[in-house]
């Protein structure tokens, strides 16, 4: 039987407040955490409401420390690796946008050309990713699907991916840069 697993066994019986509160799923709030989270979601939530009254505020910053106490225990952010997880990410989204230019040039041109029909040949496009973190795994999935002629379709926790890609140009360069740059930015190169 394993340490964990005697643990909780020992934990049903003689064990005082002091002793559960420091066992089990539930953990001590780190209040670093809890503010980095609070900011990000209010700053995320500022932005997108463009509501700058002070009711609209208050509610904003209302709802944010609610939502933030609830979850500041899942992201477990440090701002050391906040910032060099910003950092990486700054060079890929500039490149994802320009990917998503060149594909809706590429669909424009397949939807408006007078062969179309001709022109668009769907496949599903399975391959193996070398990503192994659920993160990198979701990043390149939703990567894949804001390029347009693509749409992931399936991803396994194995990696497995299913991608139906609008014609055979589309789905060419998959897995390929893509893929890289997500492993070099999650750090899994």
């Amino acid at each position: 039987m394993g340490k964990q697993e005697e643990e909780g066994l020992g934990s049903k019986h003689n064990t005082s407040k002091a002793e559960n509160s420091d066992q089990g799923p539930r953990r001590r709030k780190n209040f670093g955490h809890y503010v980095v989270t609070f900011f990000i979601m209010f700053g995320v939530w500022v932005v997108l409401s463009g509501k700058f009254d002070p009711f609209h505020l208050s509610l904003g910053v209302i709802s944010c420390a609610i939502v933030a106490y609830l979850s500041a225990d899942l992201l477990r952010p440090s701002i050391r690796g906040l910032l060099i997880l910003l950092v990486r990410w700054i060079p890929y989204l500039p490149w994802l946008m320009k990917e998503i230019f060149k594909a809706n040039l590429h669909v424009t041109y397949l939807v408006f050309h007078p062969r179309m029909m001709d022109l668009i040949d769907p496949k599903i496009v399975k391959f193996q990713s070398k990503l192994e973190g659920d993160l990198a795994l979701v990043t390149f999935a939703n990567s894949i699907t804001l390029t347009p002629g693509t749409i992931t379709v399936n991803v396994s926790p194995d990696g497995d991916f299913k991608v139906h890609a609008i014609d055979k140009a589309s789905g060419e360069p998959l897995p390929g840069e893509m893929e890289a740059r997500i492993a070099r930015v999650l750090g899994e190169d």
